[in-house]
């Protein structure tokens, strides 16, 4: 029974519809799990068992009477504390919001509803999902199940620790830079993030709402393939998701790939990546030849102002979304305010953590008259150059390869005092939010303490199928997917 928590959605389907377990037997296991593992991970906010237990006897029901289910109904699933969940607690893991509880469901969750996806509970993040390493958190540090002294990244720790430590088969996370991408990297598991507008934001806590987006974790390429299905598609209350069709991603993996053409990104193996890093994505490329793909060298030349770019744009947009958490009509209040002014800036004083507070200032100054077109209008001016230079690159390749971090997960603590060393982790990542682009990690290797690396896969807008495809290709090639961490 424990021995199937570790294995993919497709496997425990496979064990539901032979009824080797039933989807009750499977929650209640998965729960089990988490009462061992959690006080070591710290992973979980809050826990819905009730609603996870109500969904997999549903599951359960269906499959007594021989009705046809979705691919990933019974299967679990943590849900990220930026995601609203009716009647459950959305914090975005900061004290303003610590008690406040969803009136609604988010899109997405209501797609897990509809595709039957047991939801465990919600799990930690930095908080407002600004951080990169999930210490940020104003409740707890989530730690990496590779090594425990170290961070599962960030903002999307909580969702990456709980799928690699075996407390859920699968998760959602957000990526507004590299919050997806970044944690699977350090946790050595699948993570997705797609093209923007591809999947709704609505009923997501919005941090940078031009370069948000919900994506899948999960242990295999064919399961994020097929959590990316569920929760794909246009909705009205998201003006910004694209009325397309949404694609069987999982039945266009095990495609030849013979001629496909990656380009690996010059500027991103230079200076600052470290040795075991580099070896690991020398290596994946070989195998990418071994496979008949042929290999060019891209250069992007205006990566380096893309850290720049995005701390101007994501905070500028953060100042404005976080206006709203003021203690006026929902949140927290503090009780010590004289008048209405101190009400405001004891509430947000008190409210948030040091480093939104810090993005919130930022974005406040790069907003503020006399410097809006000298930094604000100027970084989305260089966003443009950006995109053209991917578009640019994409007319010579199919698919772009570099690593996802040019560094391992790193100590506890070790950089929470740089905020711009912290910064410095997203540089591989932040450019295809710019760009609006799709984006993957998957397991590539490991480094001489046995940390887990990460390759990343960017491909054209709308263009996931090819790019998991190419990823599922390498991932059958490798194992570096089967090994287990140590928690």
């Amino acid at each position: 029974m424990e021995e199937l928590l570790t294995k993919t959605a497709a496997e425990q389907r496979k064990a539901l519809l032979n009824k080797e377990i039933s989807a009750v037997e499977l929650i209640n296991e998965q729960y089990k799990r988490i009462e061992d593992v959690e006080e070591k991970l710290q992973a979980f906010n809050s826990l819905c068992k009730e609603q996870a237990i109500e969904t997999a006897k549903e599951v359960d029901k269906k499959i007594a009477a021989g009705e046809n289910l979705p691919p990933l109904a019974g299967i679990p699933l943590a849900l990220k504390d930026n995601i609203n969940l009716k009647g459950t607690k959305t914090t975005a893991s900061s004290k303003i919001l610590e008690n406040f509880v969803s009136p609604y469901d988010a899109t997405v969750s209501l797609k897990l509803k509809e595709n039957l996806i047991p939801i465990l509970g919600k799990v930690n993040l930095d908080e407002f999902a600004m951080g990169s390493s999930t210490e940020n958190s104003a409740f707890k540090i989530t730690k990496n199940p590779w090594d425990t002294n170290k961070v599962p990244g960030g903002s999307s720790g909580g969702s990456a620790a709980s799928v690699a430590g075996y407390e859920a088969t699968l998760a959602l996370g957000s990526d507004t830079g590299g919050s997806i991408r970044l944690p699977a990297s350090f946790c050595g598991i699948v993570g997705v993030k797609p093209t923007y507008g591809r999947v709704s934001r609505y009923g997501l806590i919005a941090f940078a709402s031009s370069l948000d987006q919900i994506g899948p974790f999960a242990r295999s390429v064919e399961d994020a393939a097929l959590l990316l299905e569920a929760i794909s598609g246009c909705d009205k209350h998201d003006s910004t998701s694209l009325d397309i069709p949404v694609a069987q991603f999982s039945k266009s993996l095990n495609k030849d790939i013979k001629g496909a053409k990656i380009g690996v990104i010059k500027e991103l193996l230079q200076e600052g990546v470290s040795p075991d890093v580099k070896k690991a994505i020398e290596s994946a490329i070989q195998k990418y030849k071994e496979l008949g793909a042929e290999i060019v060298e891209i250069s992007l030349p205006l990566l380096e102002h893309s850290i720049g770019v995005y701390y101007i744009l994501a905070t500028a947009e953060a100042s404005s979304n976080l206006a709203r958490y003021d203690g006026v009509k929902y949140g927290y209040r503090t009780p010590d305010a004289k008048n209405l002014l101190e009400m405001y800036t004891k509430t947000r004083a008190e409210g948030f953590g040091d480093e939104v507070k810090r993005r919130i200032m930022l974005g406040t100054y790069a907003l503020s008259a006399g410097y809006y077109d000298a930094y604000y209008k100027k970084a989305q001016q260089i966003r443009r150059l950006i995109k053209e230079d991917f578009d640019k690159a994409f007319e010579k390749v199919d698919l772009l390869v570099s690593p996802t971090c040019p560094n391992t997960a790193f100590e506890i603590g070790s950089k929470i005092s740089d905020p711009l060393s912290m910064y410095l982790t997203d540089i591989g990542t932040i450019s295809a939010n710019l760009a609006g682009i799709p984006g993957m990690s998957i397991p590539c290797g490991f480094d001489t303490d046995g940390m887990p690396i990460g390759l990343q896969l960017l491909a054209p807008a709308l263009q996931e199928e090819k790019m998991l495809n190419l990823a599922y290709k390498f991932e059958q090639a490798t194992d570096f997917h089967k090994k287990q961490p140590c928690i």
